[in-house]
Formats: C-alpha cells, sequence, structure tokens
C-alpha cells in the first residue's frame, strides 16, 4: 500500500526538520518495541533490560506493537519538550479522545482503565501523565543525551542535503521506501494508504531514534502534518555511561583493532569532540584524534566541523562491527 503526500509550491517552503528528539514520539515508539519484544540484537537487549513502574505497565494497553495507537498521544506540542506535550495530552477534547480510543478498542480489547481515559475521567488522565513521565524518566532520560547526539547528526546531514541537491533528494534520503514524485511524497508500506494533502500546512519532519522499519505518519489528516522516520541508533547506548569496552562482550573487537583503538570506537558511537574523545576513552587528545584519523580512514567514523570543534560520529560500518552484526 502506498500514502502519497502532496506537496502544494507553499508546502516545500515549509519543511521543517525537529531539532531536538520529540520525548512523546520517543515514548510512544519505545512502547512499541517493548510490545514488539524489538527485532535488532540491540533492542532486544534493551527490552529485556527495561523495568516499567505499574503506572507505566498501563501504557502498553496505548501503544500496541502493531496496528493504530492514538494520535492525542503525540501531540504538535511535543515539540516543545515534555511538560507541554503533557499539557496538550491532558487537555485533550473528550469527542476526540472518545473517537481515537474507540479505533483502538476496535482491534484491542480495553480494559476499565483504558475506558476511563476514552471518557476524559480526570483520575485517568492524570494517571496517564503520571505514566508517560514514569517510563520517559526511567527508561528514556538515561539515554537522553545520546538520543539526542544521534538526532543532532541526522539533523546535520538533513540539512546539507537540503542545500546541496535540493528538497528531493532530502525526502528521499530519509527512508528508502519515500519516493519523490513531484510534487508528492510516495511512502510504501502496510501501515499507510490513501493521500494526505498538505495545503499549505508545510511537514514537520521528526528524526526518531526509536522508530524501527519504515516512516509513519499521524492518522488523522487534519492534524498538523508530521513524517516520523527513522535514524541510525548507532550502538553502545544501552550502556551510556560506560565507554569502555567490555572484554567479555568486545573481545573480537579488541581483537582486531586493540585495546585502545577499541576504546575509541565504543566513546565515539555516542558522537563527541576530539577532547571528548580522549576524556572517554582516558587517553590524550593528540592519541585521540591520530586514532580516530585511523578509524575514519577504515570507513568506521565520519569527522566533520562543528565550529571551533570537531565531531566525530559512527558511520553504518561502525556501528555494525560495535554491535557485533559484522564477522571478524
Amino acid at each position: 500500500m502506498t500514502l502519497r503526500i502532496e506537496f502544494s509550491p507553499q508546502d516545500l517552503t515549509k519543511i521543517t526538520i525537529s531539532r531536538t528528539p520529540d520525548p512523546l514520539w520517543e515514548t510512544l515508539l519505545a512502547l512499541h518495541l517493548v510490545n514488539a519484544k524489538a527485532t535488532s540484537v540491540a533492542f532486544r537487549r534493551w527490552c529485556g533490560a527495561t523495568q516499567l513502574s505499574g503506572a507505566a505497565k498501563q501504557l502498553l494497553l496505548l501503544a500496541p506493537a502493531q496496528g493504530y495507537s492514538p494520535d492525542f498521544l503525540t501531540p504538535a506540542e511535543g515539540a516543545a519538550g515534555l511538560d507541554a506535550g503533557l499539557d496538550a495530552v491532558l487537555t485533550t477534547p473528550r469527542a476526540r479522545l472518545r473517537t481515537e480510543m474507540g479505533k483502538l478498542g476496535a482491534g484491542h480489547r480495553l480494559g476499565p482503565w483504558a475506558r476511563d481515559v476514552a471518557d476524559g475521567r480526570s483520575p485517568a488522565m492524570q494517571n496517564l501523565s503520571v505514566a508517560i513521565r514514569e517510563f520517559h524518566r526511567g527508561v528514556l532520560e538515561p539515554r537522553w543525551s545520546y538520543i539526542t547526539s544521534r538526532v543532532n547528526s541526522d539533523r546535520a546531514r538533513r540539512t546539507e542535503a537540503l542545500a546541496t541537491d535540493g528538497v528531493g533528494s532530502l525526502l528521499t534520503g530519509l527512508h528508502p521506501s519515500l519516493r519523490w514524485q513531484a510534487p508528492h511524497l510516495e511512502l510504501a508500506g502496510q501501515h499507510v494508504n490513501g493521500d494526505l494533502r498538505l495545503q499549505g500546512r508545510g511537514l514537520r519532519l521528526i528524526p526518531s531514534f526509536f522508530c524501527r522499519g519504515v516512516p509513519t505518519v499521524l492518522e488523522d489528516a487534519d492534524l498538523a502534518p508530521v513524517l516520523v522516520y527513522p535514524i541510525d541508533g548507532g550502538s553502545s547506548w544501552l550502556a551510556p555511561h560506560s565507554v569502555r569496552p567490555d572484554p567479555e562482550d568486545h573481545a573480537p573487537l579488541i581483537a582486531l583493532l586493540g585495546p585502545t583503538r577499541a576504546k575509541v570506537l565504543v566513546a565515539a558511537a555516542a558522537g563527541c569532540t576530539t577532547t571528548e574523545l580522549g576524556q572517554r576513552a582516558a587517553i590524550s587528545p593528540a592519541s585521540a584524534s591520530y586514532h580516530a584519523t585511523v578509524l575514519r580512514e577504515a570507513g568506521l567514523l565520519t569527522t566533520r566541523r562543528n565550529g571551533m570543534s570537531v565531531q566525530h560520529d559512527l558511520t553504518a560500518l561502525g556501528s555494525a562491527l560495535l554491535d557485533g552484526q559484522l564477522t571478524l
């Protein structure tokens, strides 16, 4: 199936890319992964380690692994941060709650709490807000700086693509399931179908760390249009406070690169400057720069100037090597 997103000339001037991760989209998509038990090795490890509070477990009812999830869980106000997004969730009109929860209930059995949310009952809505906040604090916040670094890196690449090669290159470069046939952007997937006419409203592109598979959109075409697309999540995000390769987990990597260079590769997984790279790997900046150059020439790192500093990130090859997806 295919969704055709129709752009007017005005819409082409109103394409925006989110500057930061959207906390409510990341929450919803992470919940999808928990329900799906995830597919990649990294995400399976993350899901297995995730401990949800009693309140947060209720959120799983609203985020089935496949199919519809209510649009009110990801309001446009989430772009301004978690607090602004939750305020918007709590003030969702009751008529909209009933409509969207009704769609969810058509494919999944709703319990008493979910039915109370559908009715907009204050205790249930407050419980929903608490559950989202607890999930975000317990599961996402420990990794938020890393998630932000991946989103920033992706946004820099997209901005460069737009400036260098134009709108078509930007849009089709977001994901292989997207095809630009002016004035339409076609999104192929089993989860979408029909037409979305932007009609001068523009399109907000949301790079997402927890979006897996193919890009997604809101169900309701009358809402502010968004296109949420997956980014390269990199590696080593499961243990954001540790950059030292574990001897057991990274023995093949250490055997291939040596202990120092392996530490540098792990340290770069979260994205960092040369100074930060040295600090994380416990080596001098000069040594960090040297090892980063070797890894870059091997196709494992990218390096770009960011103001007065130099930013290092893993390439897809470097991520695959660190995730153990390549045979050494």
